[in-house]
Protein backbone atom coordinates (compact mmCIF):
# COMPACT_ATOMS: atom_id res chain seq x y z
CA UNK A 1 0.00 0.00 0.00
CA UNK A 2 2.60 2.02 1.23
CA UNK A 3 4.57 1.87 -2.47
CA UNK A 4 1.23 2.25 -4.53
CA UNK A 5 0.59 5.71 -2.50
CA UNK A 6 4.10 7.06 -3.49
CA UNK A 7 3.11 5.91 -6.88
CA UNK A 8 0.20 7.95 -6.83
CA UNK A 9 2.04 11.11 -5.05
CA UNK A 10 4.27 11.09 -8.19
CA UNK A 11 1.56 10.51 -10.55
CA UNK A 12 -0.09 13.61 -9.09
CA UNK A 13 2.77 15.66 -9.97
CA UNK A 14 2.93 14.30 -13.50
CA UNK A 15 -0.86 14.98 -14.30
CA UNK A 16 -0.90 18.63 -12.88
CA UNK A 17 2.25 19.47 -14.54
CA UNK A 18 0.94 17.86 -17.93
CA UNK A 19 -2.02 19.65 -18.06
CA UNK A 20 -0.76 23.04 -18.03
CA UNK A 21 0.47 24.14 -21.64
CA UNK A 22 3.75 24.66 -22.11
CA UNK A 23 5.21 28.12 -22.80
CA UNK A 24 8.19 30.32 -22.16
CA UNK A 25 8.03 32.00 -18.94
CA UNK A 26 12.09 33.53 -18.98
CA UNK A 27 14.97 34.09 -20.94
CA UNK A 28 16.68 31.19 -19.26
CA UNK A 29 14.49 29.00 -20.68
CA UNK A 30 15.48 29.93 -24.48
CA UNK A 31 19.12 30.11 -23.26
CA UNK A 32 18.54 26.03 -22.12
CA UNK A 33 16.91 25.63 -24.76
CA UNK A 34 19.02 26.54 -27.63
CA UNK A 35 21.66 24.51 -26.18
CA UNK A 36 19.15 21.77 -26.00
CA UNK A 37 18.62 21.64 -29.70
CA UNK A 38 22.09 22.65 -30.85
CA UNK A 39 22.88 19.00 -29.07
CA UNK A 40 20.08 17.46 -31.04
CA UNK A 41 22.18 18.66 -34.07
CA UNK A 42 25.40 17.20 -33.07
CA UNK A 43 26.70 20.29 -31.49
CA UNK A 44 28.45 18.93 -27.90
CA UNK A 45 30.19 22.33 -26.99
CA UNK A 46 30.62 25.01 -29.26
CA UNK A 47 28.82 26.35 -32.35
CA UNK A 48 30.85 28.77 -34.52
CA UNK A 49 28.77 32.41 -35.40
CA UNK A 50 27.32 31.19 -38.30
CA UNK A 51 26.07 28.07 -36.56
CA UNK A 52 24.87 29.93 -33.95
CA UNK A 53 22.72 32.84 -35.83
CA UNK A 54 20.83 29.98 -37.77
CA UNK A 55 20.12 28.26 -34.44
CA UNK A 56 18.43 31.25 -33.21
CA UNK A 57 16.70 31.91 -36.45
CA UNK A 58 15.78 28.55 -36.64
CA UNK A 59 14.62 28.63 -32.98
CA UNK A 60 13.01 32.55 -33.39
CA UNK A 61 15.68 33.35 -30.62
CA UNK A 62 17.36 36.88 -31.01
CA UNK A 63 17.17 35.94 -34.86
CA UNK A 64 20.32 37.86 -36.55
CA UNK A 65 22.73 37.15 -33.67
CA UNK A 66 23.43 34.29 -31.61
CA UNK A 67 20.89 33.19 -29.43
CA UNK A 68 20.14 34.95 -25.94
CA UNK A 69 22.46 34.24 -22.94
CA UNK A 70 24.67 32.71 -25.29
CA UNK A 71 28.47 34.09 -25.21
CA UNK A 72 31.92 34.12 -26.88
CA UNK A 73 34.68 31.88 -25.80
CA UNK A 74 37.76 31.08 -27.41
CA UNK A 75 38.39 31.07 -31.14
CA UNK A 76 34.92 33.06 -31.69
CA UNK A 77 33.45 30.11 -30.95
CA UNK A 78 29.46 30.38 -29.11
CA UNK A 79 28.19 28.94 -25.83
CA UNK A 80 25.31 29.06 -23.87
CA UNK A 81 26.61 30.97 -20.49
CA UNK A 82 24.26 28.60 -17.93
CA UNK A 83 26.12 25.57 -16.51
CA UNK A 84 26.64 22.89 -19.06
CA UNK A 85 24.94 19.72 -17.80
CA UNK A 86 21.41 20.28 -18.37
CA UNK A 87 21.33 19.64 -22.16
CA UNK A 88 23.81 16.35 -21.95
CA UNK A 89 20.82 15.16 -19.41
CA UNK A 90 17.70 16.52 -21.80
CA UNK A 91 18.84 16.32 -25.36
CA UNK A 92 17.89 12.47 -25.19
CA UNK A 93 14.06 13.46 -24.27
CA UNK A 94 14.50 16.47 -27.24
CA UNK A 95 15.56 13.99 -29.40
CA UNK A 96 12.60 11.56 -29.18
CA UNK A 97 10.06 14.87 -28.41
CA UNK A 98 9.30 14.34 -25.28
CA UNK A 99 11.30 17.41 -23.81
CA UNK A 100 8.31 17.31 -21.47
CA UNK A 101 8.98 14.23 -19.47
CA UNK A 102 12.45 15.33 -19.29
CA UNK A 103 12.30 16.84 -15.56
CA UNK A 104 9.62 14.31 -14.53
CA UNK A 105 11.83 11.16 -15.78
CA UNK A 106 14.65 12.80 -13.04
CA UNK A 107 11.71 13.37 -10.52
CA UNK A 108 10.82 9.84 -10.78
CA UNK A 109 14.57 9.15 -9.72
CA UNK A 110 13.61 11.40 -6.62
CA UNK A 111 11.26 9.90 -5.82
CA UNK A 112 12.86 6.20 -5.92
CA UNK A 113 15.92 7.69 -4.09
CA UNK A 114 13.77 9.08 -1.30
CA UNK A 115 11.27 5.97 -1.12
CA UNK A 116 13.61 3.39 -0.12
CA UNK A 117 15.69 5.47 1.50
CA UNK A 118 13.73 6.75 3.65
CA UNK A 119 11.86 3.53 4.32
CA UNK A 120 15.46 2.33 5.49
CA UNK A 121 15.53 5.33 7.72
CA UNK A 122 12.05 5.41 9.21
CA UNK A 123 9.99 1.76 8.79
CA UNK A 124 6.78 1.57 7.75
CA UNK A 125 5.40 5.12 5.56
CA UNK A 126 9.11 6.69 5.40
CA UNK A 127 8.82 6.26 1.92
CA UNK A 128 5.35 7.81 1.41
CA UNK A 129 5.73 10.87 3.62
CA UNK A 130 8.83 11.75 1.77
CA UNK A 131 7.91 11.03 -1.86
CA UNK A 132 4.57 12.83 -0.81
CA UNK A 133 6.32 15.80 1.01
CA UNK A 134 8.92 16.05 -2.26
CA UNK A 135 5.97 15.65 -4.83
CA UNK A 136 3.14 17.84 -2.98
CA UNK A 137 5.55 21.12 -3.08
CA UNK A 138 4.53 24.33 -5.16
CA UNK A 139 8.54 24.59 -6.29
CA UNK A 140 8.40 21.22 -7.37
CA UNK A 141 4.98 21.58 -9.10
CA UNK A 142 6.78 25.05 -10.66
CA UNK A 143 9.62 23.77 -12.27
CA UNK A 144 8.93 20.21 -13.21
CA UNK A 145 6.14 22.51 -15.62
CA UNK A 146 9.19 24.39 -17.11
CA UNK A 147 10.92 21.26 -19.35
CA UNK A 148 13.71 23.40 -20.56
CA UNK A 149 15.05 24.55 -17.53
CA UNK A 150 17.15 22.37 -14.85
CA UNK A 151 15.75 23.60 -11.68
CA UNK A 152 13.34 20.33 -10.82
CA UNK A 153 17.13 18.11 -12.14
CA UNK A 154 19.32 19.36 -9.99
CA UNK A 155 17.08 19.10 -7.35
CA UNK A 156 15.52 15.65 -7.97
CA UNK A 157 19.19 14.36 -8.51
CA UNK A 158 20.34 15.42 -5.23
CA UNK A 159 17.07 13.71 -3.68
CA UNK A 160 17.85 10.94 -5.55
CA UNK A 161 21.20 10.61 -4.72
CA UNK A 162 21.00 11.66 -1.22
CA UNK A 163 18.03 8.40 -0.43
CA UNK A 164 20.46 6.12 -2.20
CA UNK A 165 23.33 7.14 0.25
CA UNK A 166 21.20 7.08 2.96
CA UNK A 167 20.31 3.17 2.02
CA UNK A 168 23.79 2.39 1.54
CA UNK A 169 24.83 3.82 5.28
CA UNK A 170 22.07 2.65 6.49
CA UNK A 171 21.41 -0.59 5.41
CA UNK A 172 23.93 -2.96 7.29
CA UNK A 173 22.26 -6.83 5.88
CA UNK A 174 22.68 -5.72 2.61
CA UNK A 175 25.26 -6.95 1.09
CA UNK A 176 28.72 -4.95 0.91
CA UNK A 177 29.20 -4.92 -2.75
CA UNK A 178 25.35 -4.01 -3.34
CA UNK A 179 26.08 -1.42 -0.87
CA UNK A 180 28.98 -0.07 -2.58
CA UNK A 181 27.31 0.25 -5.84
CA UNK A 182 24.42 1.44 -4.31
CA UNK A 183 26.38 4.38 -2.79
CA UNK A 184 28.28 5.07 -6.04
CA UNK A 185 24.66 5.95 -7.80
CA UNK A 186 24.17 7.99 -5.25
CA UNK A 187 27.21 10.28 -5.58
CA UNK A 188 27.08 10.17 -9.19
CA UNK A 189 23.57 11.31 -9.16
CA UNK A 190 24.96 14.70 -6.84
CA UNK A 191 27.82 14.74 -9.01
CA UNK A 192 25.46 15.18 -11.87
CA UNK A 193 23.47 17.62 -10.17
CA UNK A 194 26.84 19.76 -9.48
CA UNK A 195 27.60 19.43 -13.68
CA UNK A 196 24.18 21.03 -14.24
CA UNK A 197 24.26 23.97 -11.26
CA UNK A 198 27.85 24.37 -10.09
CA UNK A 199 26.84 26.29 -7.10
CA UNK A 200 25.87 22.50 -5.38
CA UNK A 201 29.04 21.84 -4.92
CA UNK A 202 28.48 22.77 -1.50
CA UNK A 203 26.32 20.37 -1.28
CA UNK A 204 28.54 17.77 -2.72
CA UNK A 205 30.95 18.82 -0.14
CA UNK A 206 28.90 17.90 2.52
CA UNK A 207 27.68 14.69 1.58
CA UNK A 208 31.88 13.87 1.49
CA UNK A 209 32.11 15.58 4.67
CA UNK A 210 28.94 13.56 6.32
CA UNK A 211 30.38 10.05 4.97
CA UNK A 212 34.08 10.74 5.84
CA UNK A 213 32.85 11.84 9.29
CA UNK A 214 30.23 8.55 9.67
CA UNK A 215 33.43 6.41 9.11
CA UNK A 216 35.56 8.40 11.28
CA UNK A 217 33.69 8.33 13.68
CA UNK A 218 32.44 4.60 13.46
CA UNK A 219 28.64 5.77 13.73
CA UNK A 220 27.87 3.33 10.66
CA UNK A 221 29.32 0.17 9.36
CA UNK A 222 31.62 1.82 6.37
CA UNK A 223 34.53 0.23 5.60
CA UNK A 224 37.50 2.09 4.10
CA UNK A 225 37.54 0.72 0.46
CA UNK A 226 33.89 1.73 0.27
CA UNK A 227 34.87 4.82 1.21
CA UNK A 228 37.83 4.90 -1.11
CA UNK A 229 35.38 4.04 -4.24
CA UNK A 230 33.23 7.04 -3.25
CA UNK A 231 35.98 9.55 -2.44
CA UNK A 232 37.87 8.72 -5.96
CA UNK A 233 34.19 9.15 -7.82
CA UNK A 234 34.26 12.47 -6.38
CA UNK A 235 37.62 13.49 -7.40
CA UNK A 236 37.09 11.66 -11.02
CA UNK A 237 34.56 14.22 -11.49
CA UNK A 238 35.97 16.82 -9.96
CA UNK A 239 38.87 16.63 -12.59
CA UNK A 240 36.65 16.01 -15.35
CA UNK A 241 34.70 19.00 -14.43
CA UNK A 242 37.82 21.08 -14.52
CA UNK A 243 39.43 19.33 -17.77
CA UNK A 244 35.80 20.14 -19.96
CA UNK A 245 35.85 24.14 -18.28
CA UNK A 246 39.14 24.51 -19.43
CA UNK A 247 38.56 23.05 -22.71
CA UNK A 248 35.32 24.98 -23.56
CA UNK A 249 35.52 28.49 -21.50
CA UNK A 250 39.29 28.79 -21.20
CA UNK A 251 40.13 27.53 -17.21
CA UNK A 252 39.25 24.95 -14.93
CA UNK A 253 37.42 27.20 -12.72
CA UNK A 254 35.95 29.50 -15.37
CA UNK A 255 32.36 29.42 -16.64
CA UNK A 256 30.23 30.90 -18.96
CA UNK A 257 29.01 33.85 -16.72
CA UNK A 258 30.84 37.30 -17.22
CA UNK A 259 32.72 38.55 -14.37
CA UNK A 260 30.61 40.53 -11.91
CA UNK A 261 27.65 38.82 -13.27
CA UNK A 262 26.50 36.54 -10.81
CA UNK A 263 28.26 38.13 -7.20
CA UNK A 264 27.49 36.91 -3.67
CA UNK A 265 28.21 39.61 -0.56
CA UNK A 266 27.64 39.52 2.93
CA UNK A 267 25.57 42.75 2.58
CA UNK A 268 23.17 40.58 0.79
CA UNK A 269 22.76 38.18 4.13
CA UNK A 270 20.14 40.82 5.73
CA UNK A 271 17.91 41.59 2.95
CA UNK A 272 17.65 37.89 2.24
CA UNK A 273 16.39 37.34 5.26
CA UNK A 274 13.38 39.55 5.32
CA UNK A 275 12.63 38.64 1.67
CA UNK A 276 12.98 35.18 1.40
CA UNK A 277 10.81 33.63 4.18
CA UNK A 278 7.41 34.84 2.51
CA UNK A 279 8.95 33.01 -0.84
CA UNK A 280 10.08 29.91 1.02
CA UNK A 281 7.17 29.61 2.64
CA UNK A 282 4.81 29.88 -0.30
CA UNK A 283 6.49 27.73 -2.68
CA UNK A 284 7.72 25.20 0.30
CA UNK A 285 5.35 25.22 3.28
CA UNK A 286 7.22 21.71 4.19
CA UNK A 287 10.01 23.69 5.66
CA UNK A 288 8.16 23.95 8.80
CA UNK A 289 7.84 20.52 9.00
CA UNK A 290 11.74 20.07 8.33
CA UNK A 291 12.81 22.79 11.08
CA UNK A 292 10.31 21.03 13.59
CA UNK A 293 11.31 17.28 12.91
CA UNK A 294 15.14 18.81 13.30
CA UNK A 295 14.41 20.51 16.50
CA UNK A 296 12.93 17.46 18.22
CA UNK A 297 15.06 15.08 16.84
CA UNK A 298 18.26 17.25 18.89
CA UNK A 299 15.88 17.64 22.14
CA UNK A 300 15.19 14.09 21.74
CA UNK A 301 19.41 13.03 21.35
CA UNK A 302 19.43 15.58 24.57
CA UNK A 303 17.02 13.79 26.77
CA UNK A 304 18.21 10.60 25.45
CA UNK A 305 22.13 10.86 25.54
CA UNK A 306 22.44 8.41 28.23
CA UNK A 307 20.06 5.84 27.37
CA UNK A 308 21.12 2.90 26.09
CA UNK A 309 19.62 0.00 24.07
CA UNK A 310 17.28 0.37 21.17
CA UNK A 311 15.80 3.64 22.10
CA UNK A 312 19.43 5.41 22.95
CA UNK A 313 20.63 3.92 19.65
CA UNK A 314 18.02 5.14 17.44
CA UNK A 315 18.28 8.83 19.38
CA UNK A 316 21.54 9.12 18.08
CA UNK A 317 21.40 7.49 14.83
CA UNK A 318 18.45 9.74 13.96
CA UNK A 319 20.28 12.73 15.19
CA UNK A 320 23.44 11.76 12.89
CA UNK A 321 21.00 11.54 9.79
CA UNK A 322 19.38 14.63 10.65
CA UNK A 323 22.45 16.75 10.92
CA UNK A 324 23.93 15.63 7.82
CA UNK A 325 20.64 16.38 5.82
CA UNK A 326 20.84 19.69 7.46
CA UNK A 327 24.16 20.84 6.65
CA UNK A 328 23.24 19.74 2.96
CA UNK A 329 20.22 22.03 3.59
CA UNK A 330 22.14 24.70 5.04
CA UNK A 331 24.95 25.14 3.17
CA UNK A 332 22.82 25.50 0.11
CA UNK A 333 20.69 28.28 1.33
CA UNK A 334 24.05 29.93 3.15
CA UNK A 335 25.31 30.01 0.29
CA UNK A 336 22.23 31.96 -1.77
CA UNK A 337 21.16 33.93 1.26
CA UNK A 338 24.28 35.70 0.45
CA UNK A 339 23.40 36.42 -3.24
CA UNK A 340 22.80 39.82 -4.14
CA UNK A 341 20.46 39.22 -7.14
CA UNK A 342 17.57 38.07 -4.65
CA UNK A 343 17.53 41.28 -3.13
CA UNK A 344 15.50 43.18 -5.36
CA UNK A 345 12.05 43.65 -3.16
CA UNK A 346 10.06 43.46 -6.51
CA UNK A 347 11.07 39.90 -7.60
CA UNK A 348 8.31 37.26 -6.90
CA UNK A 349 8.48 33.75 -5.88
CA UNK A 350 9.17 32.35 -8.88
CA UNK A 351 11.84 33.98 -9.60
CA UNK A 352 13.93 33.60 -6.77
CA UNK A 353 13.15 29.86 -4.95
CA UNK A 354 14.34 27.74 -8.21
CA UNK A 355 17.93 29.26 -6.11
CA UNK A 356 16.86 27.06 -2.74
CA UNK A 357 15.39 24.10 -4.36
CA UNK A 358 18.42 21.50 -4.26
CA UNK A 359 17.83 21.19 -0.27
CA UNK A 360 14.19 20.12 -1.20
CA UNK A 361 15.29 16.02 -0.96
CA UNK A 362 16.93 17.12 2.61
CA UNK A 363 13.47 18.82 3.74
CA UNK A 364 11.58 16.10 2.19
CA UNK A 365 13.44 13.89 3.88
CA UNK A 366 13.28 15.53 7.71
CA UNK A 367 9.96 16.33 7.26
CA UNK A 368 9.25 12.55 6.56
CA UNK A 369 10.59 12.11 10.33
CA UNK A 370 7.65 14.18 11.77
CA UNK A 371 5.41 12.34 9.61
CA UNK A 372 6.48 8.79 11.00
CA UNK A 373 5.95 10.18 14.66
CA UNK A 374 2.15 9.72 14.16
CA UNK A 375 1.29 6.61 16.54
CA UNK A 376 -1.89 4.25 16.06
CA UNK A 377 -2.80 1.32 13.81
CA UNK A 378 -1.27 1.42 10.34
CA UNK A 379 -4.13 1.60 8.76
CA UNK A 380 -5.42 5.07 10.63
CA UNK A 381 -0.95 5.92 10.48
CA UNK A 382 -1.65 5.57 6.37
CA UNK A 383 -5.09 7.88 6.35
CA UNK A 384 -3.49 10.49 8.41
CA UNK A 385 -0.33 11.00 5.64
CA UNK A 386 -2.38 10.10 2.79
CA UNK A 387 -4.68 12.94 3.95
CA UNK A 388 -2.12 15.57 4.75
CA UNK A 389 -0.37 14.78 1.45
CA UNK A 390 -3.06 15.50 -0.10
CA UNK A 391 -3.88 18.83 1.96
CA UNK A 392 0.06 19.91 0.25
CA UNK A 393 -0.89 19.21 -2.63
CA UNK A 394 -3.92 21.29 -2.42
CA UNK A 395 -1.44 24.16 -1.20
CA UNK A 396 0.86 23.43 -3.96
CA UNK A 397 -1.44 23.49 -6.92
CA UNK A 398 -2.74 27.23 -5.29
CA UNK A 399 1.11 28.02 -5.13
CA UNK A 400 1.95 26.77 -8.27
CA UNK A 401 -0.59 28.74 -10.05
CA UNK A 402 0.04 31.92 -7.63
CA UNK A 403 3.70 31.99 -8.11
CA UNK A 404 3.15 32.15 -12.08
CA UNK A 405 0.25 34.95 -11.77
CA UNK A 406 2.58 37.09 -10.26
CA UNK A 407 5.17 36.54 -12.08
CA UNK A 408 2.81 37.68 -15.77
CA UNK A 409 2.89 34.24 -17.06
CA UNK A 410 -0.98 33.42 -17.05
CA UNK A 411 -1.03 29.04 -16.98
CA UNK A 412 -3.27 27.50 -19.30
CA UNK A 413 -4.60 24.15 -19.85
Amino acid sequence: MEATLAVAAFTALSILVLSVAPQPAEPDDGAYRASIVAMTKGHFLTLSIAQAETLARELGDNPGAPPNQWVEVAHGRYISEKNPGYPFLAAPFQALGIIRWAPLFYGALACLGLFFGARRWLGRFGGLASVGLYCSSGAALAFAWRDYMPTFTDASLIAAGSGALLWSVLATEAGSRRRTWVGLAGFAGIELATFVRYTDVVILGCVVAAVFAAWRLRVARLPLRRLAWWLASVAVFGVGVAVFDDLVYGGPLTTGYQSGEVTFAFGAIGTNLRLMPAHLLQAMPMVVLGLMALVWIIVRWVMLRGAGGEVGAAARADLWVALALAASWFASWGLYSAYTWTTDPTSVSVQVVRFYLPALGAIALLGAWLVTRIRGRSWLVGLISSAGIAALFAVGVWAFHAMYAAFGVPLSG
